[in-house]
């Protein structure tokens, strides 16, 4: 096991009705923004309780925070910010509202262009202002990390950055108002989370004992729980299960002290940005493919992930990876994400256009050991045509 200093300072406010917490966790007198997409919250009730629990503050409101958040949408709810003397970002919906938020939190204070902000995925960062969340779509994990991902649909970029001034302080987790989300939306979430674990379990051994076992866990209860709350999306404890399980992908326990990946992030984020693509579905998409072609690199954890999580235990240590494999592509066609690029009407040439894109950005040895490079890329999407 590596070195590591694990930190996570979010509270969480988790069950029906914690929508109330709001009230204990912001200043009486604190002037509020709150961000929020398209609306969606006024129906499902999640505004009017936002708004009881912050009773006499003083409350703006920026709604229109698209998928995949888009920067230049964010940079007016940055100058409005400024503008009023904003003191707390509240986000109320899912990981792209909250992925908002903490753009705008970094950006207010910043004294250079904001863009930079991505551009050195947080480089630069000193301060933020504070950010609380209610989560109303489960998948990403942003309401207990300090990360976000951020397009650019002008310049078709989609960058992230990372920095512990970006953790929200509080974030309330009530299953209840995910009920009535498309189904799309919670299969995506599924997926999510589910790539989320393999990006830091699916590397080499690190004889991390807690950390394997933990990600194991959670695969098999998203595994387990995740078909059944796509088919019954108002049973709340396959709901409850679920939205736990994805803030536990992704609020950095299983990933202290392990080597990790990330390149089909990397490689996703292209691909959203470049055909509109879900985030979720992009990884649907790469993940099989890409391990496939690492496969001999991770076969290790590979037949680890074969037996505990899948229960493959007979065969040669190939023929259980390549099992595992087809049961990662399986799973996300079980809850109806599509993973092949022709799905998407993808052109073949966009394998090495993105190949391209990441090369050109410096992103030219990437992945657990380095050996994710353009060329590799370029294989990796040409096998998941």
């Amino acid at each position: 096991m590596e070195n590591f200093t694990y930190f996570n300072p979010t509270r969480i406010h988790f069950g029906r009705g914690q929508i109330a917490a709001i009230d204990r966790e912001l200043p009486a007198q604190c002037r509020v923004l709150l961000l929020a997409g398209g609306g969606s919250i006024r129906a499902n009730g999640v505004h009017d309780q936002v708004r009881r629990a912050l009773g006499s503050r003083a409350v703006l409101e920026f709604f229109g925070v698209e998928a995949n958040p888009d920067y230049d949408t964010l940079m007016r709810a940055v100058e409005l910010a400024r503008r009023e003397k904003t003191e707390w970002i509240l986000a109320a919906g899912g990981g792209s509202v909250l992925d908002g938020a903490k753009f705008v939190a970094a950006a207010v204070p910043y004294e250079g262009d904001p863009w930079e902000i991505l551009v050195t995925r947080g480089a630069r960062l000193r301060s933020a202002l504070p950010v609380g969340a209610v989560l109303t779509l489960p998948g990403t994990g942003s309401e207990a990390n300090g990360a976000a991902v951020i397009s650019r649909r002008s310049i078709r970029q989609k960058l992230a950055f990372i920095h512990p001034v970006a953790f929200p302080r509080f974030s309330v987790l009530d299953p209840e108002t995910t009920f009535t989300l498309p189904q799309r939306q919670i299969a995506n979430g599924v997926a999510d989370a589910f790539t989320h674990v393999i990006e830091q379990y699916l590397t080499y051994p690190a004889r991390a004992a807690i950390q394997d076992r933990f990600a194991e866990s959670v695969m098999r209860v998203l595994i387990e729980e995740g078909p059944r709350t796509v088919r019954n999306p108002t049973d709340y404890d396959f709901r409850a299960n679920v939205v736990w399980a994805a803030t536990w992908a992704l609020n950095g326990a299983i990933g202290a002290g392990v080597p990790q990946d990330w390149a089909s992030h990397m490689i996703g984020h292209e691909l959203t940005a470049l055909h509109g693509i879900d985030h979720a579905r992009t990884l649907a998409v790469v993940i099989p493919s890409l391990l496939s072609v690492q496969r001999a690199r991770k076969k290790a954890k590979l037949v680890q992930y074969a037996e505990r999580v899948w229960d493959i235990d007979k065969g040669t240590d190939g023929a259980r990876a390549e099992a595992a494999v087809a049961k990662t592509r399986a799973f996300y066609e079980s809850l109806g994400l599509r993973t092949r690029l022709r799905d998407y009407g993808v052109p073949a040439e966009t394998a090495s256009e993105v190949a391209g894109r990441l090369k050109a950005r410096g992103l030219v040895k990437f992945g657990e050991r380095g050996d994710i490079t353009p060329e590799v890329v370029e294989k990796i999407l040409r096998q998941a045509a």
